[in-house]
């Protein structure tokens, strides 16, 4: 009568420290984990680390991109690295040093975890730069633990499964600061622990390479238009007829005739090799997608791929592992929607003007929030107009946008942009220095694999046979 069920018998004394009884909660899946854990010595992380969370005063009224210090939030928590998040807001330093926010300051080696709504997410204080974050983020700074390794730990497969098994909550899940003490961490020796901090160093290393590659393929395109040291006017007047607003534009907003956007677009018009609309440097017209009703939620990839806003990345990359999944009904019905390896992806709303390119080999469908650009090559690379569009053009889709609360921009609004037409020796330059972003950050990222897979393996084996692999695989890399 139970063949098929799962069942798992636990005595009253060994219940969970609040006398958790969800059936969830004492799966299979997670009596093993526990079980391979306590194979080792292990420590409580409360027990290696202090654990607090971040700033709970209000805050958003001064939130300016213009501001010097980056203010983390929860849905910041998705690379590896913190550094590496660029659209963090930003608060005043006048306000970051106020004595209410000195308790959330971060420190180099701060091993940080989403604590709400998406709980598990991990990143890692790389660099003494000023910053802070916000309450549905836990800061956990190490004692007695090498941080490198305690981040590979948490963002593997045997953190995430205890993070997700002391989640608490039905529609807005979390993880409370109570429960810490209840992560276990296997007492793996110090000199496995350098080992993972080299690897996980490497890393860092590889992305800030990364990173000066690609604002050195932005600082060429600026350059070659001539808006390298370019400021614009900070006039918040401007005089129109009729004629040359609402009888070509339709807007009748301030905020649309401010004088900077005539002086990018006068600028842009200027430049010595030409400039084209962006309809006409593209082989097929500007699309958006759809939501197919049957998007699965997660990542399966034996299914058609779907791409949401959230895949974007800094860098123009495309991050696969945040991708759903559709039917192949669906997939053939919008196959209109089917984006391509090349295309470049740019967001309709929300973040407007983020950037992608599609790099998956595997084509996908997008949703409404996206649209999908084809390049004429022969006109321009996809490396320039990424760039281009991602920089410059971002600030005239600013002006082009509608709505206050949930920015949008439609297709039509962004026809109007207009494109340089770069000289080949730039689009050649630009398509390299981003190729070369590129290869650095898929290399730093194999960095990381090999020091996560290697904490499991540790785990799951011994050390010696992690220590071993890890010589394998970074022989290869070499």
């Amino acid at each position: 009568m139970l063949e098929g069920l799962e069942i798992a018998e636990i005595r009253i004394g060994d219940l969970e420290r609040t006398l958790r009884v969800d059936a969830e909660f004492y799966k299979k899946t997670n009596l093993i984990v526990l079980s391979t854990i306590t194979a080792h010595s292990t420590s409580k992380i409360t027990e290696l680390a202090t654990v607090s969370d971040g700033n709970h005063m209000g805050i958003s009224e001064n939130f300016d991109a213009d501001n010097a210090i980056p203010y983390y939030r929860g849905q910041d928590i998705h690379n590896f690295y913190i550094e590496q998040t660029a659209s963090a807001m930003r608060i005043p330093e006048a306000m970051f040093e106020t004595p209410q926010m000195r308790r959330s300051h971060l420190k180099n080696g701060d091993v940080l975890m989403s604590i709400v709504g998406t709980v598990g997410g991990i990143s890692l204080v790389k660099t003494d730069d000023k910053a802070t974050c916000s309450c549905k983020i836990a800061i956990i700074r190490s004692k007695k633990v090498i941080p490198e390794f305690l981040a590979c730990y948490l963002q593997g497969f045997y953190g995430q499964n205890q993070i997700d098994k002391f989640r608490r909550g039905a529609v807005q899940t979390g993880l409370i600061l109570e429960d810490f003490d209840q992560l276990l961490v296997p007492n793996l020796t110090e000199n496995f622990q350098l080992k993972i901090k080299v690897l996980v160093d490497d890393a860092f290393k590889l992305i800030e390479q990364s990173k000066a590659s690609y604002a050195k393929a932005e600082q060429t395109l600026l350059e070659a238009v001539g808006l390298a040291d370019f400021k614009p006017s900070t006039q918040n007047t401007n005089i129109k007829t009729f004629a040359q607003s609402f009888g070509t534009s339709g807007r009748l907003d301030a905020e649309y005739y401010q004088p900077k956007y005539d002086a990018y677009i006068q600028k842009i018009k200027s430049y010595q090799h030409g400039c084209k609309s962006i309809a006409e440097v593209l082989t097929i017209p500007i699309k958006n997608g759809t939501t197919p009703s049957s998007v699965e939620s997660g990542y399966q990839a034996n299914e058609h791929y779907f791409v949401r806003v959230e895949a974007f990345q800094e860098n123009l990359t495309i991050d696969e592992t945040l991708f759903n999944s559709v039917d192949s009904q669906d997939y053939l019905k919008y196959k209109a929607n089917i984006t391509f390896k090349n295309d470049i992806l740019v967001s309709m709303t929300g973040t407007i003007g983020a950037v992608a390119i599609y790099s998956p080999e595997k084509p996908a469908l997008i949703n409404q929030n996206i649209m999908r650009l084809r390049c004429d090559t022969s006109l321009i690379n996809v490396e320039s107009l990424s760039i281009y569009l991602k920089t410059i053009g971002k600030v005239l889709l600013e002006r082009v946008q509608t709505g206050n609360v949930q920015p949008y921009v439609n297709t039509s609004n962004f026809e109007t942009l207009i494109v340089p037409i770069f000289d080949a020796e730039t689009q050649t330059n630009i398509s390299q220095l981003v190729q070369q972003s590129f290869t650095l950050k898929a290399q730093s990222e194999h960095l990381l694999n090999i020091a996560k897979h290697a904490v499991e393996m540790a785990i799951e084996q011994d050390e010696a046979a992690a220590m071993a692999w890890i010589a394998t695989q970074t022989k290869e890399e070499k």
